[in-house]
């Protein structure tokens, strides 16, 4: 495996992943841990994990999915651990000694399209969790996933689906330009201005955005066009009140890893009256316990024939 390349302390995705994921706040962080953890649990199940299989998990992250294969297959398990970032590679280096299973791991930093490092049919399984969502070139990383797993081997992605963020975005923006809301109210011109920083505010723009510019049954068109077979797709929407968190942690997350935090916002966006307006209003709306919030999350399973 090729050797990390960037010597940067942190990047966009480090960043997001180690800290404005959770907002630096150790029971939250807690709680996403425990969140997402059933998301790689499920990604896991699906690929049948046995003993003796070589896992490529791609875009790794902080190595939850392939930490967790190690956990559920025991010794005999091999993991590739790729990912664009080094400093999350590094990241996951030291997790795995901490973990004493640095022998069942190696490391790649690549992109999810470029995956040279790894032959041709090379793995038993891949997986992907919040990955292809931020791939320029999804149809070449399906390729890819394609390429380096064995015949009968079997691919299984969690994915992210944003579409729908970015669509409310719009309409808030249009509602705005039409007047068709109260704009002597300064909350929604404001708010708009925060959201747009996070999501696109334009159709045109979401079209452009590789976070926003497909959906789940792109997801399974892909696959298709790869040539994987036994294709099966879930889509689980989750709509409930957000989470009972301290508001000035809420103020230092970000909904994904390009997008700032409302803190950042708020800094470099707002003049200090309008931030003092806005984030009372926001904030009366976050701590009354009603707000609600969606969780999109496309499964996707197919098998190389």
């Amino acid at each position: 495996m090729s050797p990390l390349t960037n010597d940067v302390t942190h990047d966009n995705w480090s960043k997001w992943i180690l800290s404005l994921r959770h907002g630096d706040d150790r029971a939250h962080r807690d709680n996403v841990r425990v969140e997402i953890t059933r998301y790689a649990d499920r990604v896991l199940d699906f690929i049948d994990l046995r003993p003796g299989m070589t896992l490529a998990d791609i875009g790794t992250g902080d190595g939850l999915v392939g930490f967790r294969a190690i956990e559920r297959g025991g010794v005999s398990i091999r993991v590739v651990m790729t990912d664009i970032s080094a400093p999350l590679l590094r990241h996951t280096q030291e997790t795995a000694r901490t973990l004493g299973v640095s022998e069942q791991c190696a490391y790649l930093q690549c992109s999810a399209e470029n995956l040279d490092g790894i032959a041709d049919e090379a793995v038993d399984a891949a997986t992907m969790r919040a990955v292809l969502a931020y791939v320029e070139d999804k149809p070449a990383a399906m390729r890819e996933l394609y390429r380096i797993l064995k015949p009968g081997g079997r691919f299984a992605i969690a994915e992210p689906i944003l579409r729908d963020e970015a669509l409310e975005v719009c309409m808030l923006k249009r509602l705005i330009d039409t007047h068709a809301i109260q704009t002597d109210d300064p909350f929604f011109p404001l708010l708009l201005r925060c959201r747009a920083a996070q999501f696109p505010d334009t159709e045109e723009k979401a079209r452009s955005l590789p976070i926003t510019n497909y959906g789940e049954r792109d997801l399974v068109r892909f696959a298709i066009d790869a040539g994987f077979t036994d294709i099966h797709l879930e889509l689980h929407i989750d709509v409930q009140t957000e989470a009972c968190l301290p508001w000035e942690t809420f103020l230092r997350t970000s909904p994904h890893p390009l997008a700032p935090s409302l803190e950042e916002v708020f800094e470099t966006q707002l003049t200090s009256e309008e931030r003092g307006f806005l984030e009372g209003r926001m904030r009366a709306i976050f701590e009354s316990g009603t707000q609600l919030g969606a969780t999109r999350i496309a499964y996707l399973t197919a098998k190389k024939p």
